[in-house]
């Protein structure tokens, strides 16, 4: 039961977390060890909040977990770690997490709330809207790198917010066209909102967001501003990295059908890991 719950905390889906040292790297301040330090207590407990999120889902989607051909694995819906056991967990974490939050940094506290009360409304409601239940997932993504920036209590740039926007929405979208054609007919009956999407509209979503990712990261690197800050226009040599990495991913996506866990395909794809460390 201990080994089901830990895995109920889905380890690998931390990684999702790291968007918290976006506000770290990019306000030049990844070798300050002190704000070093504060951004891993953050990630440390983010990793504690998402995880008691991910274990209210699993109770609440268990019936549905139940008729998937992989979810039907997990502790929860297979019966390994007993509801009450996974609901008492959850909310220990969650209150434990966020009252150590706000003690680190009162503004940081606020961010994570706000976190935390957006995807238990994702679980509960906005998962069954179409486009909102993608957007909200999103959202989740942008919470975490304003979190990362007032943890530290650098500025928040709009750059910042956008990238991480269409970033969060080109996984998001990717892993709605991996659910759709892995399960096919049986796709509704395991999501609702699966019914209102078509394989065809996706991709058509998956390419305006792809587009504007690319264009997006593109005009940040030549921006001014960016060229102030880092002293050289020389960012841009990073733009086709970037570009390989979607190219990439969208490749896993349609090829390998990897959509589904943006995060393993991070980690088990050698190409991509490799592109993402140079």
């Amino acid at each position: 039961m201990i080994w089901g719950l830990l895995l109920s905390l889905r380890p690998r889906q931390w990684i999702k977390n790291l968007f918290l040292f976006a506000g770290l790297v990019f306000s030049r301040n990844l070798l300050n060890l002190p704000l070093l330090w504060t951004v891993l207590a953050a990630f440390g407990l983010f990793c504690l909040l998402s995880g008691s999120v991910y274990l209210i889902n699993d109770i609440l989607d268990r019936q549905r977990d139940r008729r998937h051909p992989i979810k039907r694995l997990r502790p929860v819906a297979s019966g390994q770690v007993p509801v009450n056991v996974a609901l008492g967990v959850a909310l220990a974490l969650a209150l434990g997490s966020l009252a150590l939050s706000f003690h680190l940094q009162p503004a940081f506290g606020g961010v994570a709330s706000a976190y935390f009360f957006l995807i238990s409304a994702y679980s509960l409601w906005l998962k069954h809207y179409v486009i909102v239940d993608v957007m909200a997932v999103a959202m989740g993504f942008v919470l975490r790198a304003v979190a990362g920036a007032v943890v530290i209590d650098v500025p928040i740039s709009h750059w910042l917010l956008i990238c991480t926007v269409l970033v969060a929405l080109f996984l998001a979208l990717g892993k709605r066209r991996h659910e759709l054609v892995l399960l096919e007919e049986g796709a509704g009956e395991h999501r609702g909102i699966l019914r209102e999407y078509s394989p065809y509209l996706l991709d058509q979503m998956i390419a305006v967001v792809t587009a504007s990712t690319v264009v997006t990261y593109a005009l940040y690197t030549v921006s001014r501003g960016t060229v102030q800050k880092f002293g050289t226009t020389r960012l841009i040599w990073t733009f086709p990295f970037v570009l390989y990495g979607v190219f990439r991913y969208l490749y896993l996506i349609h090829r390998r059908g990897s959509g589904g866990r943006p995060e393993e395909a991070l980690l088990s794809d050698l190409a991509l890991l490799l592109d993402v460390l140079l």
